[in-house]
């Protein structure tokens, strides 16, 4: 891309523009401008103002259109990338918008999100100004997903409608922060989905012993039993080295993911993600045991399959044993409602899943609670006054 000041125009205009020698020059309706070239071939080049985001006023030229309106169009389109106002196409403002999280999400956080934009909102709403994106406009982009069947006749689950509505409604609270929109459209249309998944698939302990005979790798055995009795989440145990391996518990502090095709160990999900969880000691002798007849150096990964292929061992092995399918996830609070069975309090619980919250446990287990409410809204206060007091202390310091 060539750039050229108000000066040197004037000079291109009488030598030639760009060093190539012009034997006509015509200006058509402005900004685009037709040029002839010393071989006789007929070109288009832009040429224009426009204020950058510092708010600097900035000269552009492009040369070699092949037409008027290619000329027109890449004015249109830069222009649209450097607009502040609510005029930016929203396709132009999910690049920017991208760019922006760029700096601050990690890279699976951002693959996912890309993804979502790509599929399931520029195709709707791309070429149109953010301006224009009224209420009406996103129900009618939320009734097309709600309306949405696969092959089998599947609908979208309601977690994904939320999710991918929730995108939509960060791009336009950007567009209100930065962009001067007067208001997030989202938010009078109205959500669609949900929050929370399903009522979750709780295993007993029995149940899942059924299982284990099913599964024939020693990997995917260790593997099932840590996810049974830490609740820690699939990518924390994918991310497993020898070295998180300890006498009596187990280091999580990382988490495996694959994004674009390439293994990335990112930070875990929440500060409070990183954690030491105690294990039974026949379970850590298991995990040594396996450790020790692999060739793995102390810092590799302990399991070398990855999300896919521990999910195809877990149906097949679920198959087999003729147990209800869940989901692997649903192993994690399978470990959470043995806690609860064995009277854990349920901070210590928090502690164990490395939730953010204690409120968060709380709210995703409460109706294992059966009887207990008096009882576990005492323990649920005196934790939250316990976070609450430790957070005091952290910004006191």
């Amino acid at each position: 891309m060539a750039n050229c000041s108000p000066s040197e125009q004037a000079h291109t205009m009488s030598i030639g523009l760009f060093g190539v020698e012009i034997h006509s020059l015509i200006e058509v309706d402005m900004p685009a401008y037709k040029y002839k070239t010393k071989a006789g071939k007929v070109l288009w080049y832009a040429n224009f103002y426009y204020t950058d985001w510092l708010g600097q006023k900035q000269h552009k030229c492009k040369r070699g259109f092949k037409t008027q309106r290619e000329a027109k169009d890449w004015e249109r389109m830069f222009l649209e990338g450097t607009s502040k106002d609510p005029t930016i196409l929203t396709g132009a403002l999910i690049e920017k918008y991208m760019a922006d999280c760029a700096t601050r999400l990690k890279p699976s956080t951002m693959a996912t999100k890309q993804w979502i934009f790509d599929l399931k909102i520029t195709p709707f709403f791309g070429k149109v100004r953010i301006c224009d994106i009224d209420p009406i406009m996103v129900r009618r982009w939320q009734n097309e997903l709600l309306d949405y069947r696969d092959e089998k006749g599947q609908a979208y689950t309601q977690t994904y409608l939320k999710t991918v509505h929730n995108q939509l409604s960060a791009l336009m609270n950007y567009a209100v922060r930065y962009y001067g929109l007067r208001y997030n459209p989202c938010l009078t249309a109205g959500s669609i989905g949900k929050g929370k998944a399903e009522e979750m698939q709780i295993w007993t302990r029995d149940q899942f012993n059924q299982l284990l005979p099913q599964l024939k790798r020693a990997d995917y055995r260790l593997a099932f039993k840590l996810l049974f009795y830490t609740g820690m989440r699939k990518g924390e145990l994918l991310a497993l080295t020898p070295d998180d391996i300890m006498e009596d518990r187990i280091r999580i502090n990382k988490n495996f993911q694959v994004v674009n095709g390439e293994d990335l160990i990112q930070t875990p999900k929440t500060d409070r993600s990183i954690r030491d969880v105690t294990v039974p000691v026949t379970l850590i002798q298991e995990a040594k045991d396996y450790i020790g007849s692999i060739l793995i150096e102390h810092d590799e990964r302990l399991f070398l399959f990855k999300k896919h292929g521990l999910l195809a061992a877990f149906n097949a092995a679920i198959r087999r044993a003729g147990l209800p399918k869940i989901r692997i996830h649903d192993l994690r609070h399978s470990h959470a409602a043995m806690l609860i069975d064995m009277g854990v309090p349920i901070d210590e619980i928090s502690r164990r899943l490395g939730h953010e919250s204690t409120r968060t446990t709380w709210d995703t287990y409460a109706h294992l609670y059966p009887g207990k409410d008096v009882l576990l809204a005492d323990q649920l206060n005196n934790a939250i006054l316990s976070d609450s007091e430790k957070k005091d202390a952290q910004e006191a310091d």
